[in-house]
Protein backbone atom coordinates (compact mmCIF):
# COMPACT_ATOMS: atom_id res chain seq x y z
CA UNK A 1 0.00 0.00 0.00
CA UNK A 2 0.58 3.66 -0.43
CA UNK A 3 -1.10 6.10 1.46
CA UNK A 4 0.69 8.86 1.11
CA UNK A 5 -0.11 10.34 -2.84
CA UNK A 6 -0.80 13.68 -4.10
CA UNK A 7 -3.03 14.21 -6.82
CA UNK A 8 -3.34 17.01 -9.57
CA UNK A 9 -5.45 18.91 -6.52
CA UNK A 10 -2.17 19.65 -5.24
CA UNK A 11 -0.91 22.85 -6.07
CA UNK A 12 2.82 21.29 -5.89
CA UNK A 13 1.82 18.49 -7.63
CA UNK A 14 4.57 18.25 -10.70
CA UNK A 15 2.42 16.76 -13.85
CA UNK A 16 -0.56 18.87 -14.20
CA UNK A 17 -1.70 17.18 -16.94
CA UNK A 18 -1.84 13.69 -15.43
CA UNK A 19 -5.35 12.61 -14.76
CA UNK A 20 -6.53 10.43 -11.88
CA UNK A 21 -7.13 7.85 -13.89
CA UNK A 22 -3.45 8.14 -14.60
CA UNK A 23 -2.59 7.85 -11.06
CA UNK A 24 -4.74 4.67 -10.69
CA UNK A 25 -2.95 2.85 -13.71
CA UNK A 26 0.21 3.80 -12.10
CA UNK A 27 -0.64 2.44 -8.90
CA UNK A 28 -2.00 -0.89 -10.76
CA UNK A 29 1.47 -1.03 -12.53
CA UNK A 30 2.80 -1.39 -9.29
CA UNK A 31 1.28 -3.94 -7.77
CA UNK A 32 -0.29 -1.52 -5.09
CA UNK A 33 -3.67 -3.33 -3.46
CA UNK A 34 -4.61 0.46 -1.49
CA UNK A 35 -3.40 4.13 -2.07
CA UNK A 36 -4.40 7.27 -0.41
CA UNK A 37 -5.13 10.66 -2.12
CA UNK A 38 -3.52 12.86 0.19
CA UNK A 39 -3.86 16.49 -1.36
CA UNK A 40 -2.68 19.57 1.01
CA UNK A 41 -5.58 20.52 3.60
CA UNK A 42 -8.24 19.03 0.75
CA UNK A 43 -9.79 16.09 -0.46
CA UNK A 44 -10.58 17.77 -3.71
CA UNK A 45 -8.53 15.22 -5.61
CA UNK A 46 -10.95 12.43 -4.21
CA UNK A 47 -13.90 14.31 -4.67
CA UNK A 48 -12.73 15.66 -8.21
CA UNK A 49 -12.38 11.56 -9.12
CA UNK A 50 -15.70 10.08 -7.62
CA UNK A 51 -17.39 13.62 -9.49
CA UNK A 52 -15.82 12.31 -12.46
CA UNK A 53 -17.38 8.47 -12.02
CA UNK A 54 -20.80 9.28 -10.97
CA UNK A 55 -20.81 11.79 -14.49
CA UNK A 56 -19.94 9.09 -16.26
CA UNK A 57 -22.54 6.81 -14.49
CA UNK A 58 -25.48 9.43 -15.33
CA UNK A 59 -24.36 9.61 -19.19
CA UNK A 60 -24.23 5.85 -19.01
CA UNK A 61 -27.88 5.90 -17.33
CA UNK A 62 -29.28 8.29 -20.25
CA UNK A 63 -27.75 6.15 -23.28
CA UNK A 64 -25.38 9.63 -23.93
CA UNK A 65 -21.78 8.23 -23.40
CA UNK A 66 -19.52 8.41 -26.32
CA UNK A 67 -16.94 5.43 -26.45
CA UNK A 68 -13.84 7.64 -25.31
CA UNK A 69 -16.71 8.04 -22.01
CA UNK A 70 -17.46 4.56 -21.82
CA UNK A 71 -14.10 3.23 -21.95
CA UNK A 72 -12.45 5.86 -19.65
CA UNK A 73 -15.77 4.13 -17.02
CA UNK A 74 -14.95 0.94 -17.30
CA UNK A 75 -11.42 1.42 -16.94
CA UNK A 76 -12.26 3.40 -13.27
CA UNK A 77 -14.13 0.43 -12.57
CA UNK A 78 -11.49 -2.43 -13.57
CA UNK A 79 -8.87 -0.16 -11.54
CA UNK A 80 -10.94 0.48 -8.57
CA UNK A 81 -11.68 -3.04 -8.29
CA UNK A 82 -8.05 -3.90 -7.74
CA UNK A 83 -6.84 -0.79 -6.20
CA UNK A 84 -8.86 0.57 -2.92
CA UNK A 85 -8.75 4.23 -3.01
CA UNK A 86 -9.01 5.77 0.58
CA UNK A 87 -10.00 9.75 1.12
CA UNK A 88 -7.28 11.40 2.89
CA UNK A 89 -5.48 14.64 3.32
CA UNK A 90 -1.89 16.08 4.15
CA UNK A 91 -2.76 18.60 6.88
CA UNK A 92 -0.19 21.68 7.72
CA UNK A 93 -0.77 22.35 11.59
CA UNK A 94 0.70 24.98 13.21
CA UNK A 95 4.82 25.44 12.99
CA UNK A 96 4.49 23.71 9.58
CA UNK A 97 4.48 19.74 10.69
CA UNK A 98 2.44 17.77 8.43
CA UNK A 99 -0.33 15.27 9.66
CA UNK A 100 -1.98 12.50 7.08
CA UNK A 101 -5.48 12.28 8.17
CA UNK A 102 -7.07 8.96 6.21
CA UNK A 103 -10.96 8.05 6.00
CA UNK A 104 -12.87 4.98 5.10
CA UNK A 105 -14.28 5.25 1.77
CA UNK A 106 -17.98 5.22 3.53
CA UNK A 107 -17.12 8.65 5.16
CA UNK A 108 -18.68 11.52 3.50
CA UNK A 109 -16.69 14.37 1.93
CA UNK A 110 -19.23 16.90 3.10
CA UNK A 111 -17.39 15.09 6.78
CA UNK A 112 -13.89 15.28 6.21
CA UNK A 113 -14.78 18.47 4.52
CA UNK A 114 -15.49 19.86 7.82
CA UNK A 115 -12.68 18.29 9.84
CA UNK A 116 -10.64 20.45 7.71
CA UNK A 117 -12.93 23.65 8.80
CA UNK A 118 -12.50 22.86 12.10
CA UNK A 119 -8.50 22.84 11.89
CA UNK A 120 -8.73 26.23 11.07
CA UNK A 121 -7.93 25.72 6.91
CA UNK A 122 -10.24 28.26 5.33
CA UNK A 123 -13.22 27.63 3.86
CA UNK A 124 -11.86 29.69 0.67
CA UNK A 125 -8.71 27.84 -0.13
CA UNK A 126 -10.40 24.41 0.79
CA UNK A 127 -9.81 23.19 -2.45
CA UNK A 128 -6.57 24.94 -3.54
CA UNK A 129 -4.71 22.48 -2.47
CA UNK A 130 -1.77 24.40 -1.04
CA UNK A 131 0.71 23.14 1.78
CA UNK A 132 0.72 27.01 3.32
CA UNK A 133 -2.83 27.85 4.34
CA UNK A 134 -2.31 30.55 6.94
CA UNK A 135 -2.94 30.31 10.95
CA UNK A 136 -4.32 26.60 11.45
CA UNK A 137 -4.71 24.10 14.59
CA UNK A 138 -1.78 22.60 16.51
CA UNK A 139 -0.44 18.96 16.25
CA UNK A 140 -2.29 17.49 19.55
CA UNK A 141 -5.75 19.22 18.03
CA UNK A 142 -5.10 17.50 14.48
CA UNK A 143 -4.08 14.15 16.23
CA UNK A 144 -7.60 14.07 17.93
CA UNK A 145 -10.26 15.58 15.67
CA UNK A 146 -8.98 12.96 12.74
CA UNK A 147 -9.37 10.47 15.42
CA UNK A 148 -12.67 11.63 16.86
CA UNK A 149 -13.98 12.05 12.85
CA UNK A 150 -13.33 8.19 12.16
CA UNK A 151 -9.98 8.61 10.67
CA UNK A 152 -6.31 7.17 11.58
CA UNK A 153 -3.81 10.32 12.02
CA UNK A 154 -0.41 9.71 10.66
CA UNK A 155 2.78 11.96 11.79
CA UNK A 156 3.49 12.95 7.51
CA UNK A 157 7.10 11.51 6.80
CA UNK A 158 7.81 12.28 10.54
CA UNK A 159 11.68 11.72 11.00
CA UNK A 160 12.12 14.38 7.28
CA UNK A 161 11.52 17.50 6.67
CA UNK A 162 8.19 18.80 8.37
CA UNK A 163 7.60 15.72 10.92
CA UNK A 164 7.51 15.87 14.23
CA UNK A 165 10.22 13.09 15.14
CA UNK A 166 13.13 15.41 13.91
CA UNK A 167 15.48 13.86 16.49
CA UNK A 168 18.42 16.83 17.12
CA UNK A 169 16.08 19.40 16.01
CA UNK A 170 15.95 22.25 18.53
CA UNK A 171 12.47 22.37 19.91
CA UNK A 172 11.51 21.26 23.57
CA UNK A 173 11.94 17.55 24.60
CA UNK A 174 8.39 17.26 25.78
CA UNK A 175 6.57 18.95 23.08
CA UNK A 176 8.72 15.88 20.94
CA UNK A 177 7.41 13.50 23.11
CA UNK A 178 3.72 14.60 22.90
CA UNK A 179 3.60 14.52 19.01
CA UNK A 180 5.10 11.15 18.63
CA UNK A 181 3.30 9.11 21.75
CA UNK A 182 -0.17 10.94 21.89
CA UNK A 183 -2.88 8.38 22.61
CA UNK A 184 -4.79 9.58 19.05
CA UNK A 185 -1.99 9.14 16.88
CA UNK A 186 -2.04 6.10 14.80
CA UNK A 187 1.34 5.56 13.41
CA UNK A 188 4.32 7.17 12.41
CA UNK A 189 5.09 7.59 8.36
CA UNK A 190 8.96 7.38 7.82
CA UNK A 191 11.25 7.53 5.29
CA UNK A 192 13.86 5.32 6.86
CA UNK A 193 11.75 2.66 7.04
CA UNK A 194 14.36 -0.15 5.33
CA UNK A 195 17.16 0.99 7.67
CA UNK A 196 17.82 -1.88 9.94
CA UNK A 197 19.89 -1.27 13.66
CA UNK A 198 19.45 1.46 16.05
CA UNK A 199 19.80 3.88 14.08
CA UNK A 200 16.55 3.58 12.25
CA UNK A 201 13.30 5.26 13.09
CA UNK A 202 11.12 2.76 13.55
CA UNK A 203 14.04 1.22 16.58
CA UNK A 204 13.94 4.92 18.11
CA UNK A 205 10.34 3.98 18.63
CA UNK A 206 10.68 1.21 19.85
CA UNK A 207 9.53 1.13 23.24
CA UNK A 208 12.62 0.98 24.72
CA UNK A 209 13.40 4.60 25.41
CA UNK A 210 11.87 5.94 28.67
CA UNK A 211 10.91 8.85 27.53
CA UNK A 212 9.10 7.51 24.93
CA UNK A 213 7.21 4.21 26.49
CA UNK A 214 4.86 3.88 23.90
CA UNK A 215 6.11 1.71 20.85
CA UNK A 216 4.55 3.29 17.38
CA UNK A 217 3.54 1.83 14.03
CA UNK A 218 5.68 2.51 11.06
CA UNK A 219 5.18 2.63 7.71
CA UNK A 220 6.28 4.54 4.71
CA UNK A 221 4.80 6.50 1.99
CA UNK A 222 5.95 8.09 -1.43
CA UNK A 223 4.60 11.52 -0.55
CA UNK A 224 4.44 11.32 -4.32
CA UNK A 225 3.86 14.48 -6.32
CA UNK A 226 4.35 12.90 -9.77
CA UNK A 227 3.45 9.82 -11.61
CA UNK A 228 7.11 8.46 -11.77
CA UNK A 229 10.32 9.09 -9.99
CA UNK A 230 12.19 12.60 -11.32
CA UNK A 231 15.03 11.11 -13.02
CA UNK A 232 17.28 14.12 -12.40
CA UNK A 233 16.27 14.24 -8.38
CA UNK A 234 15.75 10.97 -7.50
CA UNK A 235 14.35 12.46 -3.52
CA UNK A 236 10.94 13.53 -5.79
CA UNK A 237 9.09 9.82 -5.89
CA UNK A 238 6.47 8.17 -7.87
CA UNK A 239 3.74 6.39 -7.27
CA UNK A 240 4.49 3.34 -5.40
CA UNK A 241 8.24 4.53 -5.24
CA UNK A 242 8.22 4.37 -1.41
CA UNK A 243 5.24 1.46 -0.46
CA UNK A 244 4.77 -0.44 2.83
CA UNK A 245 3.88 -4.29 2.75
CA UNK A 246 0.98 -4.71 5.62
CA UNK A 247 -0.64 -8.46 6.68
CA UNK A 248 -4.46 -7.61 6.77
CA UNK A 249 -7.03 -10.56 6.96
CA UNK A 250 -9.20 -8.58 4.10
CA UNK A 251 -8.35 -5.52 2.47
CA UNK A 252 -10.56 -2.70 4.46
CA UNK A 253 -10.16 0.34 6.59
CA UNK A 254 -11.52 -1.03 9.43
CA UNK A 255 -8.76 -4.03 8.97
CA UNK A 256 -5.70 -1.54 8.77
CA UNK A 257 -7.27 0.37 11.37
CA UNK A 258 -7.37 -2.67 13.78
CA UNK A 259 -3.79 -2.95 12.62
CA UNK A 260 -2.23 -0.07 13.84
CA UNK A 261 -4.15 -0.25 17.49
CA UNK A 262 -2.66 -4.21 17.73
CA UNK A 263 0.12 -4.70 20.14
CA UNK A 264 1.04 -6.73 16.50
CA UNK A 265 4.20 -5.08 15.05
CA UNK A 266 5.20 -7.89 12.43
CA UNK A 267 2.69 -7.27 9.97
CA UNK A 268 4.10 -4.17 8.15
CA UNK A 269 7.70 -3.99 6.44
CA UNK A 270 8.63 -1.95 3.49
CA UNK A 271 7.33 -3.22 0.35
CA UNK A 272 9.75 -5.72 -1.24
CA UNK A 273 9.55 -6.85 -4.54
CA UNK A 274 9.07 -10.77 -5.38
CA UNK A 275 12.71 -11.28 -6.44
CA UNK A 276 13.99 -9.92 -3.28
CA UNK A 277 15.04 -11.90 0.03
CA UNK A 278 12.01 -12.08 2.51
CA UNK A 279 12.36 -9.84 5.41
CA UNK A 280 12.60 -12.35 8.30
CA UNK A 281 11.51 -9.90 11.74
CA UNK A 282 12.12 -12.46 13.86
CA UNK A 283 15.92 -12.32 13.05
CA UNK A 284 15.77 -8.88 12.60
CA UNK A 285 14.32 -8.56 16.32
CA UNK A 286 17.31 -11.35 17.60
CA UNK A 287 20.02 -8.68 15.94
CA UNK A 288 18.45 -5.89 18.09
CA UNK A 289 18.66 -8.68 21.56
CA UNK A 290 16.74 -8.55 24.77
CA UNK A 291 15.55 -5.39 26.08
CA UNK A 292 12.63 -4.21 28.19
CA UNK A 293 9.72 -5.16 25.67
CA UNK A 294 11.55 -8.27 24.19
CA UNK A 295 13.25 -11.38 24.87
CA UNK A 296 13.84 -15.13 23.67
CA UNK A 297 13.56 -18.24 24.43
CA UNK A 298 15.38 -21.39 22.95
CA UNK A 299 12.33 -24.10 24.33
CA UNK A 300 9.55 -24.42 26.01
CA UNK A 301 10.26 -27.51 28.48
CA UNK A 302 8.54 -28.15 31.59
CA UNK A 303 12.06 -30.20 32.42
CA UNK A 304 14.70 -27.58 32.97
CA UNK A 305 12.22 -24.97 34.30
CA UNK A 306 12.38 -23.11 30.42
CA UNK A 307 8.25 -23.06 30.56
CA UNK A 308 8.34 -21.28 33.47
CA UNK A 309 10.89 -18.70 32.76
CA UNK A 310 8.19 -18.05 29.54
CA UNK A 311 5.49 -17.16 32.23
CA UNK A 312 7.40 -15.02 34.31
CA UNK A 313 8.82 -12.96 31.31
CA UNK A 314 4.89 -13.19 30.34
CA UNK A 315 4.10 -11.62 34.03
CA UNK A 316 6.88 -8.93 33.68
CA UNK A 317 5.79 -7.47 30.51
CA UNK A 318 2.21 -7.02 31.71
CA UNK A 319 3.62 -5.50 34.96
CA UNK A 320 5.55 -3.33 32.41
CA UNK A 321 4.38 -1.65 29.37
CA UNK A 322 4.00 -5.07 27.38
CA UNK A 323 6.38 -6.90 24.92
CA UNK A 324 7.19 -9.69 22.88
CA UNK A 325 8.73 -12.95 23.45
CA UNK A 326 9.72 -15.59 21.16
CA UNK A 327 10.23 -19.16 21.72
CA UNK A 328 12.27 -21.88 19.56
CA UNK A 329 15.19 -18.82 18.83
CA UNK A 330 17.95 -18.08 20.88
CA UNK A 331 18.61 -14.57 21.23
CA UNK A 332 21.96 -15.05 19.30
CA UNK A 333 21.43 -13.76 15.51
CA UNK A 334 24.09 -16.22 14.35
CA UNK A 335 23.08 -19.52 16.10
CA UNK A 336 20.56 -21.15 13.72
CA UNK A 337 17.23 -21.64 14.58
CA UNK A 338 15.91 -24.55 16.66
CA UNK A 339 11.96 -24.02 16.26
CA UNK A 340 9.12 -25.81 18.01
CA UNK A 341 8.38 -29.67 17.67
CA UNK A 342 4.60 -29.74 17.19
CA UNK A 343 4.49 -26.10 17.00
CA UNK A 344 0.20 -26.33 17.47
CA UNK A 345 0.20 -28.46 20.30
CA UNK A 346 3.14 -25.72 22.11
CA UNK A 347 0.49 -23.06 21.37
CA UNK A 348 -2.28 -24.75 23.26
CA UNK A 349 -0.45 -25.69 26.15
CA UNK A 350 1.05 -22.12 26.31
CA UNK A 351 -2.50 -20.16 26.38
CA UNK A 352 -3.46 -23.05 28.86
CA UNK A 353 -0.67 -22.62 31.24
CA UNK A 354 -0.92 -18.58 31.09
CA UNK A 355 -4.42 -18.89 31.89
CA UNK A 356 -4.04 -21.04 34.53
CA UNK A 357 -0.79 -19.32 36.12
CA UNK A 358 -1.25 -15.64 35.67
CA UNK A 359 -3.68 -13.70 37.34
CA UNK A 360 -5.37 -11.51 36.93
CA UNK A 361 -6.93 -12.38 33.32
CA UNK A 362 -4.61 -11.53 30.87
CA UNK A 363 -5.44 -11.79 27.06
CA UNK A 364 -2.45 -12.87 25.08
CA UNK A 365 -1.64 -13.26 21.61
CA UNK A 366 0.43 -16.86 20.83
CA UNK A 367 0.80 -17.94 17.15
CA UNK A 368 2.83 -19.61 14.93
CA UNK A 369 5.59 -18.12 13.14
CA UNK A 370 8.47 -19.15 10.75
CA UNK A 371 12.25 -18.09 10.90
CA UNK A 372 14.93 -19.92 9.18
CA UNK A 373 12.94 -22.62 7.95
CA UNK A 374 12.22 -23.02 11.34
CA UNK A 375 8.06 -22.97 12.86
CA UNK A 376 8.82 -21.06 16.09
CA UNK A 377 6.28 -19.21 18.62
CA UNK A 378 5.45 -15.79 19.00
CA UNK A 379 3.70 -14.35 22.56
CA UNK A 380 2.47 -10.63 22.14
CA UNK A 381 1.84 -9.33 25.67
CA UNK A 382 0.32 -6.22 26.15
CA UNK A 383 0.63 -3.57 28.90
CA UNK A 384 -1.17 -5.18 31.85
CA UNK A 385 -4.48 -2.63 32.59
CA UNK A 386 -4.99 -3.99 36.26
CA UNK A 387 -1.80 -4.80 37.78
CA UNK A 388 -0.17 -6.38 39.66
CA UNK A 389 -0.09 -9.04 37.64
CA UNK A 390 1.12 -12.15 39.62
CA UNK A 391 2.17 -15.97 38.55
CA UNK A 392 0.65 -18.45 40.88
CA UNK A 393 -1.18 -15.78 42.86
CA UNK A 394 2.32 -14.80 44.48
CA UNK A 395 4.70 -14.25 42.62
CA UNK A 396 5.25 -10.88 40.97
CA UNK A 397 7.96 -10.71 38.39
CA UNK A 398 9.32 -7.06 36.74
CA UNK A 399 11.02 -6.17 33.70
CA UNK A 400 14.60 -5.05 34.38
CA UNK A 401 15.94 -3.53 31.31
CA UNK A 402 16.46 -6.97 29.53
CA UNK A 403 16.14 -9.54 32.32
CA UNK A 404 13.22 -10.43 34.44
CA UNK A 405 13.30 -10.91 38.22
CA UNK A 406 10.84 -10.62 41.66
CA UNK A 407 9.73 -7.65 42.30
CA UNK A 408 10.26 -6.12 45.81
CA UNK A 409 8.04 -3.92 48.21
CA UNK A 410 8.38 -1.01 47.06
CA UNK A 411 8.05 -1.93 43.44
CA UNK A 412 5.05 -4.13 44.31
CA UNK A 413 3.46 -1.01 45.96
CA UNK A 414 4.12 1.03 42.51
CA UNK A 415 2.15 -1.35 41.23
CA UNK A 416 -0.58 -0.91 42.77
CA UNK A 417 -0.83 2.43 42.61
CA UNK A 418 -0.50 2.25 38.85
CA UNK A 419 -3.98 -0.14 38.83
CA UNK A 420 -5.54 2.25 41.00
CA UNK A 421 -4.70 5.64 39.18
CA UNK A 422 -6.64 3.34 35.82
CA UNK A 423 -4.67 6.27 33.32
CA UNK A 424 -3.91 3.26 31.13
CA UNK A 425 -5.80 4.09 28.58
CA UNK A 426 -4.38 7.71 27.74
CA UNK A 427 -0.30 7.25 27.30
CA UNK A 428 1.35 9.82 29.21
CA UNK A 429 4.73 10.97 27.71
CA UNK A 430 7.34 10.12 30.41
CA UNK A 431 9.70 12.85 31.57
CA UNK A 432 13.25 12.31 32.20
CA UNK A 433 13.31 9.81 35.12
CA UNK A 434 15.34 11.36 37.69
CA UNK A 435 14.56 15.38 38.10
CA UNK A 436 17.97 16.51 38.53
CA UNK A 437 19.21 17.31 42.21
CA UNK A 438 18.92 21.00 43.22
CA UNK A 439 21.30 22.95 43.38
CA UNK A 440 21.84 25.76 46.40
CA UNK A 441 20.02 29.10 46.47
CA UNK A 442 22.85 31.60 45.74
CA UNK A 443 24.57 34.23 47.53
CA UNK A 444 22.50 37.50 47.80
CA UNK A 445 23.79 39.51 44.08
CA UNK A 446 25.15 36.55 42.55
CA UNK A 447 24.41 34.71 39.36
CA UNK A 448 22.01 32.05 39.91
CA UNK A 449 24.16 28.44 38.64
CA UNK A 450 22.87 26.38 35.30
CA UNK A 451 20.70 23.94 36.35
CA UNK A 452 22.72 20.16 36.89
CA UNK A 453 22.09 17.68 34.25
CA UNK A 454 19.24 14.82 34.87
CA UNK A 455 20.19 11.94 35.34
CA UNK A 456 20.46 8.74 32.64
CA UNK A 457 17.22 7.32 31.96
CA UNK A 458 18.45 3.44 32.13
CA UNK A 459 20.25 1.33 34.54
CA UNK A 460 20.14 1.91 38.20
CA UNK A 461 21.50 4.19 40.88
CA UNK A 462 22.59 3.51 44.38
CA UNK A 463 21.19 6.58 46.47
CA UNK A 464 22.50 5.49 49.42
CA UNK A 465 23.70 2.52 52.18
CA UNK A 466 23.32 2.45 55.74
CA UNK A 467 24.58 -0.34 58.23
CA UNK A 468 21.78 -1.97 60.72
CA UNK A 469 22.51 -4.61 62.95
CA UNK A 470 25.68 -5.65 60.96
CA UNK A 471 23.51 -5.81 57.42
CA UNK A 472 24.24 -3.49 54.87
CA UNK A 473 20.87 -1.86 53.41
CA UNK A 474 20.81 0.23 49.96
CA UNK A 475 18.48 2.24 48.54
CA UNK A 476 18.30 2.27 44.59
CA UNK A 477 16.76 3.91 42.04
CA UNK A 478 15.75 2.76 39.19
CA UNK A 479 16.57 5.34 36.22
CA UNK A 480 13.86 4.47 33.88
CA UNK A 481 10.71 4.95 36.01
CA UNK A 482 12.03 6.62 38.95
CA UNK A 483 11.13 4.21 41.43
CA UNK A 484 13.19 4.02 44.66
CA UNK A 485 13.54 0.70 46.53
CA UNK A 486 14.75 0.80 49.93
CA UNK A 487 16.42 -1.85 52.47
CA UNK A 488 18.21 -4.17 48.96
CA UNK A 489 20.69 -6.09 50.85
CA UNK A 490 23.65 -7.83 48.33
CA UNK A 491 22.08 -11.03 49.11
CA UNK A 492 18.62 -9.93 48.12
CA UNK A 493 19.55 -8.29 45.01
CA UNK A 494 18.62 -8.67 41.68
CA UNK A 495 21.58 -9.17 39.31
CA UNK A 496 22.13 -5.90 38.00
CA UNK A 497 21.24 -4.15 41.78
CA UNK A 498 23.78 -7.00 42.91
CA UNK A 499 26.47 -5.61 40.35
CA UNK A 500 25.42 -2.20 41.36
CA UNK A 501 26.00 -2.77 45.01
CA UNK A 502 29.29 -4.60 44.47
CA UNK A 503 30.77 -1.80 42.09
CA UNK A 504 29.56 0.73 44.55
CA UNK A 505 30.92 -0.79 47.31
CA UNK A 506 34.84 -0.98 45.41
CA UNK A 507 34.40 2.87 43.85
CA UNK A 508 37.87 4.22 43.40
CA UNK A 509 39.14 7.49 44.76
CA UNK A 510 36.98 10.19 42.96
CA UNK A 511 40.83 11.87 42.10
CA UNK A 512 41.69 9.20 40.41
CA UNK A 513 38.89 9.42 37.83
CA UNK A 514 39.06 11.39 34.45
CA UNK A 515 36.50 13.74 34.96
CA UNK A 516 34.79 15.29 31.90
CA UNK A 517 33.54 18.56 34.01
CA UNK A 518 31.83 16.88 36.75
CA UNK A 519 30.75 13.69 34.90
CA UNK A 520 32.84 10.14 34.87
CA UNK A 521 32.93 7.53 33.21
CA UNK A 522 33.56 4.52 35.28
CA UNK A 523 33.39 1.41 33.34
CA UNK A 524 32.02 0.25 30.43
CA UNK A 525 30.55 -3.75 29.20
CA UNK A 526 29.74 -4.86 26.03
CA UNK A 527 27.71 -7.77 25.79
CA UNK A 528 26.21 -8.90 22.04
CA UNK A 529 26.47 -5.88 20.70
CA UNK A 530 25.01 -3.92 23.60
CA UNK A 531 27.11 -1.89 25.69
CA UNK A 532 26.34 -1.09 29.03
CA UNK A 533 27.80 1.73 31.44
CA UNK A 534 28.87 3.31 35.04
CA UNK A 535 28.93 6.28 35.59
CA UNK A 536 29.65 9.43 38.56
CA UNK A 537 28.44 12.68 38.66
CA UNK A 538 29.52 14.85 41.06
CA UNK A 539 26.54 17.69 42.62
CA UNK A 540 26.71 20.04 45.19
CA UNK A 541 25.00 17.43 47.83
CA UNK A 542 28.03 14.51 46.58
CA UNK A 543 28.73 12.39 44.08
CA UNK A 544 25.99 10.02 42.39
CA UNK A 545 26.73 6.40 41.04
CA UNK A 546 25.04 5.41 38.24
CA UNK A 547 25.41 1.43 36.88
CA UNK A 548 24.54 -0.65 34.09
CA UNK A 549 23.10 2.42 31.71
CA UNK A 550 22.62 1.39 28.52
CA UNK A 551 23.03 3.76 24.98
CA UNK A 552 18.92 4.49 25.35
CA UNK A 553 19.72 6.41 28.74
CA UNK A 554 22.52 8.74 27.34
CA UNK A 555 21.42 11.90 26.68
CA UNK A 556 22.74 15.44 26.61
CA UNK A 557 26.62 16.16 28.09
CA UNK A 558 26.52 12.66 29.34
CA UNK A 559 27.18 11.45 25.47
CA UNK A 560 30.64 13.42 25.58
CA UNK A 561 31.78 11.09 28.27
CA UNK A 562 30.56 8.20 27.18
CA UNK A 563 31.97 8.55 23.13
CA UNK A 564 29.98 7.48 19.98
CA UNK A 565 27.67 4.49 19.88
CA UNK A 566 29.04 1.35 17.88
CA UNK A 567 27.79 0.62 15.24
Amino acid sequence: MDLHLHTPASSDFQEPEATFLDVLRRAEARGLAAIAFADHNTVAGYRRMQEDIAFLEQLGRSGRLTDEERRRLEEYRTLLKKVVVFPAFEFTATLGFHITGIFPPSKSIREIEHILLDLNVPVDQLDLGSATVGATADVLTAYRRIHEGGGLAIASHANSSNGVALRGFDFGGQTKIAYTQDPHLAALEVTDLEQRGRHSTAAFFSGTKPEYPRRMHCIQGSDAHRLRADPSNRKNLGVGDRATDVSLPELSFEALQELFESDDFARTRPHQAAREEAFDFIQQARSEGPSINQDFHDSLTVRGGKLYEIIADVCAFANANGGMLYVGVSPNPKEPPLGIASPAQAVEQLEKELSAKISPELHCTVDVQETGGKKVIRIIVPRGDDPPYAVDDNKIYIRDESETGVAVRDEIVDLVLRGQRRALTEVEPAAAAVPPAEAPEPPAGGEKPAPLLAAPRTGVEVVSSEDRDGTRYYTMRDLRNGNVVKNVTQASARRLWHYAITEFSALPPHDKLNWVGDLALLKKRSHRGVSRYDLLQRTPQGVRAFFGVTQDGIHGEWKLVVGPEEE
